[in-house]
């Protein structure tokens, strides 16, 4: 098999290594890849990767890691009877081409890899869709669920946590990296379900006209025009993780900043302190949001049904406003998957544009 270890120290350092599949172990399941996705969240999870456990789920060499990605695989090998040669399924999966798993917790619609080195790390993570019994696969949308569904989730989780906390009063939201997925899947369910709220996109200059065709945002902004957001009662969430954006909005919006969010890192050339901690920023402190606490939250209130049919919900809700603001591209080869990890870590991915590797 083939997997793309990545220089954990220079993340742009990125090889293609070719290493022995080996026998398959009792009751486990070889996963052949078919298709995953590469986006700003895979950025993220590299950005991040020591603090927050990313590097665990596919262990590598000592400096080195695996970035994870979300996508397809099918089953070409079965040591485990309630699986057979050709079944598909969808989940967290290694930028490479094969991967073993060992499942529990089966049932028919998934999943959980029980695989020792996992289980420290958020159950989240570890859960598989067998896509034969999954209510959200839809074979003609998987390149968007593998370009939006796990974003698209993480934003649905904020605004939960926004709308449970009645947005911590504020009359608007402000959300940085506006035509990155996450924040879109944010606006699309407070669109829908917080229309009461104002939602304010900044983005890049060159990307207002994408942000504002989306028709998403309520009011889009260049990141040069902080100045110009109205002075009242607001929540921010940034995606950007740009310290100094941060403590731009910071210093504007003063006593006026009811929340501080955090989310992820696309500007991660200049995002400095941005992930951590405040500083001497006004206003209240900066707190990173993680959204697999806030998912296992989720499925302990409402439990798994209802809460699967809420984000099934605003699934389809954002593909009726967002499913084609992309247009889908295609690459095959593992050679392909580290070249477009490369070049996104330097932001220089037309937004317009998602990425599915076809390893």
């Amino acid at each position: 098999m083939k997997q793309v270890h990545v220089d954990k120290s220079e993340l742009t350092n990125a090889e293609v290594v070719e290493k022995d599949v080996g026998a398959l172990a009792d009751n486990a399941v070889r996963l052949a890849i078919e298709s995953f996705s590469v986006t700003a969240n895979n950025v993220t999870y590299a950005v991040v990767g020591d603090g927050f456990g990313y590097w665990n789920f596919f262990p590598a060499p000592e400096g080195k890691g695996i970035v994870p990605m979300w996508g397809h695989a099918k089953v070409i090998e079965s040591n485990h009877p309630e699986f057979a040669v050709g079944e598909r399924v969808y989940g967290y999966l290694p930028m490479a081409t094969h991967l073993d798993v060992l499942p529990g917790k089966v049932t028919k619609g998934g999943f959980v890899d029980m695989a020792q080195h996992r289980q420290p790390m958020s159950p989240i993570y570890n859960q598989y869709s067998r896509l034969a019994a999954d209510p959200e696969h839809d074979p003609a949308r998987e390149g968007e669920r593998m370009i939006f569904g796990p974003l698209f989730k993480t934003g649905f989780l904020i605004e939960y946590f926004m709308r449970s906390e009645d947005w911590f009063g504020a009359g608007q939201v402000i959300l940085t990296s506006a035509s990155s997925k996450t924040a879109m899947g944010l606006a699309s369910v407070a669109k829908r379900r917080s229309p009461q709220v104002k939602r304010i996109g900044l983005t890049s200059a060159g990307n207002v006209q994408f942000v504002k065709d989306s028709g998403l945002y309520d009011e889009v902004l260049s990141y040069d025009a902080v100045g110009d957001i109205a002075g009242e009662s607001s929540v921010t969430v940034d995606f950007a993780g740009n310290a100094k954006l941060l403590g731009q909005l910071h210093h504007h919006l003063g006593d006026n900043l009811k929340y501080s969010c955090l989310v992820g890192a696309t500007h991660i050339e200049e995002r400095g302190a941005g992930l951590g901690a405040g500083g001497d920023l006004p206003g209240p402190t900066p707190t990173l949001f993680f959204a697999p606490d806030h998912a296992v939250a989720l499925f302990k209130e409402h439990g798994p049904e209802k809460a699967g049919a809420m984000v099934a919900e605003s699934w389809h809700g954002f593909l009726e406003d967002a499913g084609g603001s992309i247009d889908i591209e295609r690459h095959s080869g593992i050679e392909e998957a580290r070249s477009v990890f490369v070049e996104m870590l330097g932001g220089n991915i037309d937004p317009a544009k998602g990425i599915v590797i076809e390893p």
